[in-house]
């Protein structure tokens, strides 16, 4: 069950965080609900872990987004991608890729946003992830 994997699932990808958790995000209040990761144009982009690709589409403020769900009421997201390989109904396994970054949805550097969330609640996934994500 996902909900075990806590502090051990892989990065999505690695690099400095340009964003974190809860930080504002500049804009009436707004924060944060979950990281984003800097990357060059292109880096892979990895499912943390095994799932259903549930929406892989634009998204307003997300650009290019791969949600995935992991069943129990727990999701990933990784938005701000260049392209994505996976499509709505596609199964994956932890590690495999699902998109490449890039700075969709009018992000000024390239990276991915990741978040989790818990029965469609964001959760910090920071304490999720086990290796490859690093502040900056």
């Amino acid at each position: 069950p996902f909900k075990q994997q806590k502090g051990k699932l892989p990065s999505p990808a690695t690099g400095p965080f340009f964003a974190s958790y809860g930080e504002s995000r500049n804009r009436g209040g707004l924060k944060w609900n979950g990281v984003l990761i800097s990357t060059a144009h292109g880096t892979p982009v990895r499912a943390v872990s095994h799932g259903r690709v549930a929406f892989a589409d634009w998204l307003q403020g997300f650009g290019f987004i791969t949600i995935i769900d992991h069943g129990e009421g727990y999701m990933s997201l990784y938005g701000h991608n260049e392209t994505l390989v996976k499509q709505a109904g596609d199964w994956v396994d932890a590690g495999e890729v699902i998109a490449t970054s890039g700075d969709s949805g009018g992000q000024p550097m390239p990276g991915v946003y990741f978040e989790i969330r818990s029965r469609g609640k964001p959760v910090n996934p920071s304490g999720w992830c086990s290796r490859g994500v690093r502040h900056g």
